[in-house]
C-alpha cells in the first residue's frame, strides 16, 4: 500500500451543519485500519472501526455513518453480503470496497451488490480520501445543496432534498445514482461520453472501463424508465442523452 499523505491543503470536508463527517472502516487487519483512521483524523473526519461483520453493525446503530470504508474480505462474513445487513440499517449510506481483487467482473460484482465505488490493494491512502471526498459530495452528507431544482419532461430532481420525481411518484437512488441522474438533466438532449460522465459523477478514470457507466444507466433506466416512456437513450459509439419523453 502506498503511503502517500493527502493534500494538507485541501479544504476541511464537514457536514452541512458544520459538524464533524462520520465514517465506519471495517477490516480484519488492525494495522490498516488504524492508518486509515488516522490520515481520515488528519481530515477532521470522526472516525471508528470495526474488525468483523458483528462489530460492523453494533457500529453502524450507534456510530450512524456518513461514509463506510468496507473490506471485501472479513473473517465472519462476506463483504458482499454485509453490505445488504448494513443497507438495511443504514438504507442511503455510501460505501466503498476495499478489495485485493482486480478483475473486471469482481469489481462489477460489488458495484452490482450496491456498492458506490471501491479501490484496489494496494492502494494509496490519498487515494481513498479523494474517493471518500467524492463519495461525501455525492450522497450531499458533507455540504448543503442549491435550493434550485432540475425539470425535464414529467421528471423532477430537487436537489436539495435529494428528491427525485416522475409523474409525482418518488424515485429512489443511490447517491451515485442521483448524482449521475443529475449531470444528465443538467444537460437535457445533449449527448454525453462515457469518458464525461466518469469525470463528472466518478471525478476520476475508472481504469478505463466504461462498463460502469453501462452498468448505472441501466440501473437508472430500470428506475426512472420503468413501465414508461423512456426518458434515458443510447447514441451508439458516442454515449448517452435524457430528453422528455415523446
Amino acid at each position: 500500500m502506498h503511503t502517500t499523505s493527502p493534500n494538507s491543503r485541501s479544504e476541511p470536508v464537514r457536514r452541512a451543519d458544520g459538524s464533524s463527517v462520520n465514517i465506519l472502516v471495517v477490516d480484519d487487519e488492525p494495522p490498516l485500519t488504524e492508518l486509515l483512521s488516522l490520515v481520515m483524523r488528519q481530515e477532521s473526519w470522526d472516525v471508528r472501526g470495526a474488525h468483523n461483520g458483528s462489530e460492523a453493525i453494533r457500529a453502524a446503530r450507534r456510530f450512524r455513518p456518513d461514509v463506510i470504508v468496507l473490506d471485501v474480505m472479513l473473517p465472519d462474513t462476506n463483504g458482499i453480503q454485509l453490505l445488504s445487513r448494513l443497507r438495511a440499517v443504514l438504507p442511503g449510506v455510501p460505501i466503498l470496497f476495499l478489495t485485493a481483487l482486480d478483475s473486471l467482473q469482481d469489481r462489477l460484482a460489488g458495484l452490482r451488490a450496491g456498492a458506490d465505488d471501491y479501490v484496489t490493494k494496494p492502494f494509496s491512502l490519498e487515494e481513498v480520501v479523494i474517493r471518500l471526498r467524492g463519495l461525501l459530495r455525492r450522497s450531499g452528507a458533507a455540504q448543503a445543496r442549491p435550493a434550485a431544482g432540475l425539470v425535464v419532461g414529467d421528471l423532477t430532481l430537487d436537489q436539495a432534498t435529494h428528491q427525485v420525481r416522475r409523474a409525482g411518484e418518488e424515485i429512489r437512488l443511490t447517491p451515485t445514482e442521483f448524482e449521475l441522474l443529475r449531470f444528465l438533466m443538467h444537460h437535457p438532449g445533449r449527448v454525453l461520453s462515457k469518458a464525461q460522465i466518469l469525470d463528472r459523477v466518478w471525478a476520476y478514470d475508472f481504469g478505463g472501463h466504461g462498463n460502469v457507466v453501462e452498468l448505472y444507466i441501466s440501473y437508472l433506466r430500470r428506475k426512472i424508465d420503468a413501465h414508461r416512456e423512456p426518458m434515458i437513450h443510447t447514441v451508439r459509439g458516442v454515449g448517452y442523452t435524457i430528453r422528455p419523453a415523446a
